[in-house]
């Protein structure tokens, strides 16, 4: 069946609800499990180097099945292909609510990714079909910010039932939300027309795939050392399968990512923009869990609750985002939100420290958050203005894979370079007290192992500290953090300018 909302008398605002529900899944799902990974972890005893892995892993397989999914939305049907995603994510969701050990539920997190691969470009290609291209950008800012408001709820509210019924709830909030997004999806979003006899590109879907998982992997090694097999393995093989991906895509008549695609300079900045902001975030929420509650003893609630405040005032800002851009270009509103992402990551970095006052942590938390969703509307728009007729599950889903993939490469790589900065800080903390580097990793390593045998403590315990041959901890992990963020920072500076420079000035006919 083919229809447009604008144009068969549906009602626009069910129609945004319903398809903004099961978008905010992809974001409210990781989010509130980084944010309470460090009690999950403890409580199914998840061993260090898989702590990253679990954070991304139903990212990944989005990133790696994203290209798929637009692809089947347009041969099978948009609104079909969305409705089976919500019932797989629900039902996966409640399964990992009985997770006996973490590699039940890591197959979970695997497993639930293929769920919300058809939850990530689909909402927005049905948006295409179901509103009026003059409608559309405001329709984007409306969608953006139902999620936004969701993003700033539903943490705290995660949080206080994990410290009061126990970590199981976080994976009971996903199915909720699922199940809403069912009626008003089946009730009022009319289907997409369906293209017959698409070719699906399964060995290019396959190349992508493996080729992030070994990027993943690899990062996630160099936890445990560069020059490790288990680094440099994984990222040499990446490499190779990149160039075969981009080799694999100029054989086929229709690849799975389409080189062509990228001729088009907006909308190559506006990948980049929402590798961007996926990465910055994902890597933010799992940054914050751990110095949250190591360093600062946040209470999961207490967590949770840093993103509530604001929350009205970013809805209404990406509502103004979405009229902005259709007034004007998306160019202004990318360019104004990256640079809103990266004075959040500076701010965070010019505060952080084991005594800060929580408050501080707020407008950080607030910016970031704000960046992200402004920069996304643009984005999204520039992505679906240059989907043609019959094709918009397949463009957008190339944009979900970019932010997937950034995303699944957020918290490996923040991690990495928490880890890496908070030993150099306790290196030269024990340098500084005149104590050998094997002395100090034992001290370390001690404060680690008694932190694992007090499952009432997640925090760095001052007398335990004070065992520890004296190492401050917290203060070199709250400065390994500093330096963290500021590195991570010059990403959306980058990216901005190169939307200053390089993204059209002038509206451009919009379809």
């Amino acid at each position: 069946m083919s229809g447009v909302g604008a144009r068969t008398g549906a009602t626009p605002l069910p129609i945004i609800l319903g398809l903004a529900l099961a978008f905010a899944v992809t974001v409210v799902d990781p989010l509130v499990l980084s944010l309470n990974l460090p009690q999950v972890s403890q409580a199914l005893h998840v061993p260090p180097q898989v702590v990253g892995l679990l954070g991304g892993a139903a990212t990944l397989v989005m990133a790696a099945s994203v290209l798929a999914a637009g692809r089947i939305g347009d041969a099978v049907g948009l609104k079909r292909l969305l409705m089976l995603g919500l019932a797989v994510v629900t039902v996966v969701d409640l399964l990992s609510t009985l997770s006996p050990g973490y590699g039940f539920l890591l197959a979970m997190r695997f497993l639930i990714g293929l769920g919300m691969t058809a939850l990530l470009g689909v909402p927005l290609a049905l948006l295409k079909v179901s509103v009026a291209p003059e409608k559309r950008p405001v329709a984007i800012g409306v969608l953006m910010a139902v999620y936004v408001v969701l993003c700033g709820v539903i943490p705290p509210f995660t949080g206080w039932a994990v410290a009061a019924v126990g970590w199981r709830v976080v994976f009971l909030i996903a199915p909720v939300l699922c199940l809403v997004s069912l009626g008003l999806t089946a009730r009022y979003v009319p289907e997409s027309p369906v293209q017959q006899g698409r070719r699906l590109d399964m060995a290019g879907v396959v190349l992508i795939g493996v080729t992030l998982l070994a990027f993943v992997v690899g990062l996630a090694e160099a936890q445990n050392g560069v020059t490790r097999p288990g680094t440099w393995g994984p990222l040499a093989g990446g490499t190779v399968l990149a160039v075969l991906c981009v080799l694999h895509a100029r054989r086929v008549p229709e690849p799975a990512l389409d080189p062509a695609l990228f001729r088009s300079t907006p909308f190559t900045v506006a990948l980049a923009a929402t590798l961007t902001l996926n990465f910055l975030c994902a890597g933010l929420g799992i940054v914050l869990g751990q110095f949250g509650s190591r360093v600062l003893s946040l209470s999961p609630e207490s967590i949770g609750l840093l993103y509530l405040p604001g929350t009205v005032l970013i809805a209404g800002a990406v509502v103004l985002a979405g009229r902005l851009v259709e007034k004007y270009t998306p160019r202004p509103v990318m360019v104004t939100g990256l640079l809103v992402m990266a004075t959040g990551g500076l701010l965070m970095a010019g505060t952080a420290g084991p005594g800060m006052a929580v408050w501080l942590l707020v407008p950080a938390i607030w910016l970031s958050n704000l960046g992200a969703v402004v920069t996304s509307a643009s984005v999204s728009e520039t992505v679906l203005s240059q989907a043609p007729p019959g094709h918009s599950g397949t463009v957008a889903s190339v944009q979900m894979a970019f932010a997937v993939t950034g995303a699944a490469l957020g918290p490996t790589v923040y991690l990495l370079l928490l880890n890496l900065f908070f030993r150099r800080e306790w290196l030269a903390d024990a340098e500084s007290r005149g104590l050998s580097a094997t002395r100090a990793e034992r001290a370390v390593d001690a404060v680690r192992s008694g932190m694992a045998q007090s499952p009432g403590s997640t925090v760095y315990d001052p007398n335990l500290l004070r065992q520890a041959s004296g190492l401050d901890l917290g203060l070199d992990f709250a400065d390994g953090l500093r330096l963290t963020m500021l590195t991570v920072s010059v990403l959306p500076l980058v990216v901005a300018a190169a939307a200053f420079w390089m993204m059209p000035r002038r509206e451009k006919h919009r379809t």
